[in-house]
């Protein structure tokens, strides 16, 4: 199993692809899947800033597009001097594809790193049980 510094090294790397001309906050995620694959992903910007996409959104669409299991673990690397946390999307996206039990790990540049449960940072999430038996 990949430990969490190796996740942490392959979120910092994958932040250095992000293009983030705009907001100059680069962001790198590395998801680790139930069936032990990892796929990464950088932020990137565009002038049209509703057509952004966070690195923890472009992480899970690839995992999602090369047949991902389930997130069983994810990181997202930051340069700010406190670790920042998922987006409400990114969350929520998070939960969907992962448990309520997903561990999320957030780290800096600095080293400081804080790991949560997604049900943590989403206690009240919308997912399938609120679609029973509609339509």
């Amino acid at each position: 199993m990949i430990s969490d510094e190796e996740l942490i090294e392959k979120a910092r790397l994958a932040r250095l692809s992000a293009h983030a001309p705009y907001s100059h906050f680069k962001v790198g995620a590395a998801l680790l899947t139930s069936d032990g694959r990892v796929f990464t992903g950088c932020n990137i910007e565009n002038s049209t800033y509703g057509l952004s996409m966070c690195a923890e959104r472009v992480a899970i669409f690839k995992g999602v597009s090369e047949g991902m299991s389930e997130i069983a673990k994810i990181v997202v690397v930051t340069d700010s001097e406190d670790v920042a946390p998922p987006c409400g999307c990114c969350r929520q996206m998070t939960w969907e594809f992962g448990s309520e039990d997903t561990e999320v790990v957030t780290a800096n540049l600095s080293g400081e790193v804080r790991t949560y449960r997604i049900k943590e940072l989403l206690p009240k999430a919308f997912d399938s049980r609120f679609l029973e038996g509609v339509g």
